[in-house]
């Protein structure tokens, strides 16, 4: 089996093509599994072909140390009244501070409308060419022509996942899970565009300006985009503070941490000497 899958015929094959090519010189040596079994043993299954294996690679690092630094968008459906059809939620968030800063939704998913969005953002937030990482999926919205030129234009610096590999757009996919288990979220279905509209401006007020996020030390979107969250955060440890003195037979440890979270990482790299930081200018 080792001679012949080294054959100067059959090197470039795998075992899945090996066998059945056999089998139509009517030869059968052995099952593919065996061929696998073999091959891997003898350290043979390094990649068995001319051209070079897809290397999906990890997004380059970003970080941010303050807001309108690393944008996160995505899209997520929402249900209808109709079965097989659906709204399409399109939203952009700030990465350090998590406040959404920007949202649309319409009846499909298209590169013309996520422009359409983040043209809109850019402008209402005076974004400046070269201000902004922005980190999407894979998905054709996201590199549709529209949209590329429509980021080169504005000088939005383009950043995506691998396929099929939703954690490298982690801070997206958490917002619209709190989306969807939010308690006023339609257990039904949405009525119209109009009634999803409606409650997405609902939605977008309490969570930017009432939800206390556990990712920033429990304060909110809106206050830490307005850097406000510094103030608060120390104003929470005098409080500790004061609370451990009067008391300090109540406190084993040391009190609750509430530093200020002065640095936000998207998809760092697993070891840092392995790759230098992009910082966001």
């Amino acid at each position: 089996m080792i001679e012949l899958a080294n054959s100067e015929k059959y090197r470039d094959l795998s075992p899945d093509k090996i066998v059945p090519a056999l089998a139509d010189e009517g030869l059968y040596i052995a099952s593919e599994s065996t061929f696998y079994r073999i091959l891997r043993s003898n350290e043979l299954m390094a990649h068995r072909s001319k051209a070079k294996p897809v290397a999906h690679h990890r997004p380059e690092p970003l970080v941010a140390t303050k807001p309108d630094q690393v944008y996160s968008w995505d899209i997520t459906y929402l249900k209808t009244s109709v079965k097989g059809m659906f709204l399409y939620l399109y939203m952009v968030m700030d990465v350090y501070s998590r406040a959404i800063v920007g949202w649309r939704i319409r009846t499909r998913e298209s590169a013309e409308h996520a422009a359409e969005l983040m043209d809109s953002v850019c402008r209402e937030r005076q974004i400046v060419p070269s201000q902004i990482h922005l980190h999407a999926d894979n998905g054709s919205a996201m590199k549709g022509a529209t949209m590329l030129a429509t980021l080169q234009r504005l000088g939005v610096i383009p950043s995506f996942s691998r396929p099929s590999v939703s954690n490298d757009n982690p801070y997206s996919e958490s917002l619209f899970r709190t989306v969807k288990y939010c308690p006023e979220y339609p257990s039904s279905y949405f009525e119209s565009i109009e009634h999803a509209e409606a409650w997405m401006r609902r939605f977008e007020h309490w969570y930017n300006n009432e939800h206390l996020h556990s990712g920033i030390k429990f304060v909110t979107p809106a206050s830490r985009h307005r850097g406000e969250d510094a103030e608060i955060l120390m104003n929470r440890k005098r409080v500790y503070v004061s609370a451990r003195s009067k008391n300090p037979q109540r406190w084993s440890r040391n009190i609750r941490n509430w530093d200020a979270i002065n640095v936000v990482y998207l998809n760092p790299a697993r070891r840092k000497e392995e790759s230098t930081w992009k910082m966001a200018a």
